[in-house]
């Protein structure tokens, strides 16, 4: 039974990976080495330009600056399959089209869902 070699196609992706897993080794030795060893109350407090903090840096968001966040991916994700859907249009033909409009019709539903729910609504600091 003969040996299997590993395809010298393969050689760029392993020295690649190699040296990836070098730099992160030798990064966390390094900074554990170089780091800084004391610590106290001035040391270890927030730095932001100069000036001293003001309240907590963990203060929690508002649910609705991360639904925003997720609806502006989702729509992100829409036109990443409206593309190819659009390049291949008349290949498809009128089943793609069907299947554009059932995609584009739940992404709107949800969309309105999302409006009844007001997420979009942004309350300002005139209103407080």
């Amino acid at each position: 039974m003969e040996a299997q070699h590993v395809p010298f196609d393969y050689i760029p992706i392993l020295i690649q990976l190699l040296v990836a897993m070098g730099f992160v080794v030798i990064t966390l030795i390094g900074t554990h080495l170089l780091g800084p060893k004391r610590s106290g109350k001035r040391k270890d407090a927030s730095f932001e330009c100069g000036l001293d903090a003001v309240g907590n840096a963990r203060s929690p968001f508002s649910i609705r600056y991360f639904m925003t966040a997720i609806l502006f991916v989702l729509f992100d994700v829409e036109i990443i399959f409206m593309y190819p859907w659009a390049v291949n249009f008349r290949k498809l033909a009128w089943f793609g089209f069907a299947e554009m409009f059932i995609f584009l019709a739940l992404l709107m539903a949800g969309f309105y869902y999302v409006l009844l729910k007001g997420i979009l609504k942004w309350e300002t600091s005139e209103e407080h």
